[in-house]
């Protein structure tokens, strides 16, 4: 039931952003699930979660979009995001990440734009070659299981390391020579 929940919250947020032409992207783990799903439906992992990335000039016109249809924007210790009404938790919430900025402090690198994303059937998803960059910056383990994931089935391979930014291929590096630990 929770998963279907997350998956309603997903669509009807896109759906809302696309209907007032706002750019985004869908990125975290619904957009490794999408990416991986397109593989294989049997090993895409679940999120509580909706990661939604946009530019910050947007953030008036993301609210004036979301707040009528009952989301709360709440800022908490520099996250941004918007409860799925008013007696939600953080845990129901749409995070807002800001194209261009660092997510914290100390990330050694921004968040992609909002162009780095591609249309689907059902919302606008972050390129692999950008997820796969945030996914590295990010560097928490569950991040490290969702590139796993993708290198699980082929969506990337030995072969990316390349394509990096020299702060970012040493963490990829890292998971392809030891991925267990």
């Amino acid at each position: 039931m929770g998963i279907e929940r997350v998956r309603e919250r997903l669509l009807r947020v896109t759906s809302l952003l696309n209907s007032a032409s706002i750019p985004y992207a869908v990125l975290g783990g619904n957009a490794v699930a999408e990416w991986v799903g397109r593989v294989d439906d049997g090993a895409v992992r679940f999120t509580k979660d909706v990661d939604i990335l946009i530019r910050r000039t947007d953030l008036p016109r993301v609210l004036a979009c979301l707040q009528p249809a009952g989301f709360v924007y709440q800022e908490f210790q520099g996250v941004h995001m918007l409860l799925d009404g008013p007696h939600a938790t953080p845990k129901e919430a749409v995070h807002l990440v800001f194209a261009g900025e660092k997510i914290r402090a100390d990330n050694v690198a921004a968040a992609p734009d909002v162009t780095e994303s591609e249309v689907t059937d059902e919302f606008t998803v972050l390129r692999l070659d950008a997820l796969l960059r945030m996914k590295l910056i990010a560097n928490r383990r569950k991040d490290q299981v969702h590139i796993l994931d993708m290198l699980d089935v082929g969506l990337i391979d030995a072969d990316w390391i390349g394509r990096l930014p020299p702060e970012l291929a040493p963490r990829f590096q890292a998971l392809l020579d030891n991925p267990d630990s």
